[in-house]
Formats: C-alpha cells, structure tokens, sequence
C-alpha cells in the first residue's frame, strides 16, 4: 500500500493539515501562442466530447481582438480562429458550451466607445459564429461571465459603471441567445466588481463577486431559485483586509464552493467557503500560509469524483509570479500543494475545466518572452 502522511500545522488556536500524496501526474506545459502581440486573460471550457475550447485576448492585430483555439484530441494538436474584428479593444472573455456543443463566448469591447459586453455563438464545433451585442450602456461594461444551466438557459454577469460606481449586471436567454432580458443585481454605494458564476443540478444560481461597499473590499453572494427573477444576498467576509478575485464552483452534491485572496494576514492568502445547504450556511478553511509571498487570483474545478482542484498565482510584484496547484479529494477537508508551473517569467490569470474521464485543463499567460503568451496543461 502507499503510503501517506499527514502535516498537521497549527495557528493559534486553529488547525489548518495538508494531506501529503503522490504528486498529480502532468503533462509538460505546452505554449499556445506564438503571436507579436501580447496573449493575455485565457478562458477555457471541455464539451461532452472532452474537446477543448480557449479562448483570449490578443493585441496581435494592432488593437485587442478575441481569438480561439480547439483541440480535438486531448491538448497534443490545435486549430486556431479569430473571433472579432473590431476598431477598438475587445478582451476578458469568458466561454461555456452546452449540453448540446454549441459554444458560447462574452468578453468587454470598447469599440463603441467605451466598453460593452459581445457575445458570439458556434452551433457547428467552433466552425462558424454569430455575434450580438449584449449591453448598450453610457457607462463601461467589464469583466463578463457566463454559465448555462440544463436547459441550456445562457446566464450572463459583468459589472457595469452606468449607475455611476460599478454594479452587477445579469442577462438571460431562454431562446439560444435570440433574446434575453437583463436586471440589475446591486445597489451598493461601492464599487461591486469581477462576478463569477455557477449553477446547480436545481438550476439555481449562484454569483459571488468582490465589492467595495463596506470600505474594504468583502466577498458577497447572490442566489436565484427561479431562474433569475428574483435574488437573496449574503455577505460572505467580514475581513480587516482586502478580499477579491473571487471563484465559484458547485460539485454533484450541490456543494458551493467559493475561493478568493485575502490581505487580511498581511499578505493576499488563499481563503475558500463552503455551502452543504445551498447557500444558507458556510464554512470557512484557510488554503495557503505563504507569509513572504502573495497567493491570489484562484481558479476552481471539480470533477466528475467531487475532487477539488485549485489553480492559483503566488509571488511577490515585482518578482516572479509562479503557478501553484492545490487538489482535495474530501470535499475540502484536506488539500495537498505542489508547484504546477514556474519558468522565469510571470504567469497570470489562470482558468480551468474538467473533463468526462477527470483530467483537469488549465490555461493561463506568462510572458517570459517580454510579452504575454498563452500557455496550457493538463493532468490529473
């Protein structure tokens, strides 16, 4: 048998272990792009294929326009598409397929003059789109998120600057992206930032965000159990510090699980909740002690076996920014670390999916050659 042990590590008052195991297998990193512009802010996705979408800003053009990337044979070859072809910058996309393979993509564009939410759609595999623009707004749109529910209902997210500080927006399509009717989420006296979205086997829907609204900024969650029409609000931090950049995932169980950096211990650590109840209640475990390092941005993916897998950037500006992997296999109990890339350069803004047979895809930037590239892995 093999063997394994257990770290126990104590603070305070509090007990924090990381359950020691065979490292996860991984395949080595593999460079996507090899473009004269900056590869910046990757998104990816897995259909039912185990095909692998990513999508990316790219400043190739001379301005930022949206490109994609496909692999139909698990990583080792692609075939690449440009998706916009816009005057002004088109960047942060975001991307989700449904249960039928069609494909679908937001991102900010401030080709109108400042920036609006896009939304292209692939019925044939990433062969052919179509694009509608989503938000028509005096104040910028940013950062957009999606998620599709089982009846392949298209959920859109971004913050939106109209109301004069940044508030959450959502857009819904019943319809395949036809139409859609919009809300709005917040009204806070802060600036409410960066959502992110997932939805259970219920199809209720889960938003976690950053917002500036107590002073600092706090992590705060927003739920609907009747298919967007109406929404409850929980404030999930009450921190000294700064807490951002949130992740939401949500396993088989219809666990909730939220991660974000947090300032609070001096330096942004890695802080997660957990929801058993869909959102009523929620734990709280901290993931990383790198007291001379900053551990942020997370990304979060749970497989088919409700294992979690975390993503994430730790480093120190202006130093290096290496990639960090975390994985639990006990529904946040225990959690084993392990370096996942490093090469000199700084790596940033990393994305994840699973796939049907438990491998995890990741794609992030690092610009080692002077500019950002987009780079990918897998393993499991």
């Amino acid at each position: 048998m093999k063997k394994k042990s257990i770290l126990i590590i104590l603070f305070g008052c509090g007990l924090f272990y990381l359950i020691h195991d065979a490292l996860a297998y991984w395949i080595p990193a593999k460079r996507l792009t090899w473009n004269p512009g900056e590869s910046q802010s990757p998104a990816i996705a897995v259909d039912t294929n185990d095909h692998i979408h990513v999508v990316w800003g790219d400043e190739t053009p001379g301005n930022y326009e949206i490109y994609y990337k496909k692999s139909t044979d698990g990583g080792a070859s692609w075939t690449v598409k440009r998706l916009s072809f816009n005057a002004g910058d088109s960047k942060y996309p975001a991307i989700a397929i449904d249960s039928n393979n069609h494909i679908h993509v937001v991102w900010e564009d401030d080709t109108p003059g400042n920036c609006e939410i896009y939304y292209k759609k692939s019925t044939d595999g990433g062969t052919s789109w179509t694009v509608k623009r989503l938000s028509f707004n005096i104040g910028d749109s940013n950062y957009p998120a999606i998620a599709l529910d089982s009846n392949n209902h298209i959920h859109v997210l971004w913050s939106d600057k109209t109301p004069s500080n940044y508030e959450i927006y959502y857009k819904r399509s019943t319809n395949g992206g036809t139409s859609w009717t919009v809300k709005r989420l917040t009204y806070n006296l802060g600036i409410s930032y960066f959502p992110s979205i997932a939805i259970n086997t219920f199809n209720h829907i889960h938003v976690a965000w950053m917002d500036y609204t107590p002073g600092n900024s706090e992590i705060y969650y927003k739920k609907s159990t009747n298919n967007g029409t109406s929404w409850t609000t929980k404030k999930l931090t009450y921190n000294s510090g700064s807490s951002i950049f949130p992740d939401i995932a949500i396993d088989s169980n219809d666990h909730i699980y939220i991660l974000w950096g947090d300032s609070t211990p001096g330096t942004h650590q890695l802080y997660y909740k957990k929801s058993t109840n869909n959102g009523s209640s929620w734990t709280t475990k901290r993931l990383t002690y790198t007291y001379d390092n900053s551990s942020n941005h997370p990304s979060i993916a749970i497989d088919s076996n409700n294992h979690i897998h975390v993503v994430w950037v730790e480093g120190y500006y202006p130093l290096i920014f290496n990639l960090y992997y975390m994985k639990s296999t006990d529904g946040g109990l225990g959690w084993n670390k392990e370096p996942f890339f490093s090469n000199g350069g700084l790596s940033s803004w990393p994305a994840t999916a699973a796939d049907s047979i438990n491998f995890i895809h990741v794609v992030w930037d690092n610009d080692l050659t002077g500019k950002s590239e987009i780079y990918y892995r897998k393993g499991k």
